[in-house]
């Protein structure tokens, strides 16, 4: 089994270039995508349609409902499971998404984390009552850890906060004496590139493909089940369409909202894989078609 990552901006063609060499190379495809790992948001995610995945069997789909809360950990149970599958079927597996931050987690590694009582989970819920007390009780007994923690990151904070309740060790401590292991080794990344302009316009018409293709209705539909406050109701495209459905914007101003908004996380997701995959190999898929098939080749 071989393995290799497919990286880039939203709208920069990951997933069709994914799709083509999983075909032609005999692979699996695990999909890195904070919105993809949700069932129902099919259109805000532009998740690989099911024609698409009955032809390579995807994993990272459709694995939480949208009131839940996706982590990297969600996405290493999905790389275990891939993984495992691969191994027993003989085949290769290509790793793809945006979300690359997921991705460099696991490249770089995770501490191990103790387990966490029922009883440190109620006391801790009892504090994040106040998240800005939470806080600042970290953060007298942690300075060092929560500096790098905003005091609006609820999520964070209830992790670091689980750790020392249940550990009574200040979380730069424990990380210290619990070094980081990585769960992704040996995996070459192959980052894709395009010209400004051109992924300004692929942007914009897949955001009025997504209207046109039910996006209002989905929204609306995930709204009345799971209302506003999960973390998927925050996503780009669906937090514009709630204003839509409030009245606050126009139907063409939505479509502008969504455009703007998805291409300036098209240029922070650029800006990350520069830096933070200096060893990939950077390219358009033309140029990185040939190199993909090499290093999935036996």
């Amino acid at each position: 089994m071989k393995q290799l990552a497919i990286i880039g901006s939203t709208a920069s063609g990951k997933s069709d270039f994914a799709l083509t060499l999983a075909q032609e190379m005999n692979a699996l495809i695990l999909s890195i995508d904070s919105l993809s790992i949700y069932k129902t948001i099919d259109i805000a995610s532009a998740k690989p349609s099911p024609k698409e995945r009955a032809t390579i069997e995807h994993f990272g789909i459709d694995v939480l409902l949208p009131h839940e809360t996706a982590s990297v950990f969600t996405f290493i149970d999905e790389y275990h499971r891939i993984i495992q599958t691969a191994a027993e079927h003989e085949k290769n597996v290509i790793i793809v998404g945006g979300s690359s931050f997921y991705l460099k987690s696991m490249l770089d590694g995770l501490s191990y984390l103790p387990p966490i009582t029922q009883e440190t989970k109620t006391i801790a819920s009892n504090m994040l009552h106040d998240v800005e007390k939470s806080y600042h009780f970290l953060a007298a007994v942690d300075p060092v850890t929560m500096t790098k923690i905003a005091p609006t990151d609820p999520y964070r904070i209830e992790k670091m906060l689980h750790l020392y309740l249940q550990t009574s060790i200040p979380p730069s401590q424990w990380f210290a004496t619990h070094p980081p292991k990585p769960i992704i080794t040996h995996c070459p990344i192959l980052a894709l590139t395009m010209e400004r302009s051109l992924l300004r316009e692929r942007i914009a018409l897949r955001t009025t493909k997504m209207i046109a293709s039910g996006l209002i209705d989905e929204v609306a539909q995930l709204e009345r089940l799971y209302g506003r406050s999960p973390n998927s109701m925050k996503a780009i495209g669906m937090i514009e369409t709630l204003d839509f459905l409030d009245g606050k914007i126009s139907l063409d101003h939505l479509v502008t909202l969504i455009s703007t908004h998805t291409a300036q996380l098209a240029k922070r997701q650029n800006t990350f894989n520069t830096h933070q995959f200096s060893a990939a190999h950077h390219g358009s898929v033309e140029g990185l078609y040939d190199i993909g098939k090499a290093l999935l080749t036996f």
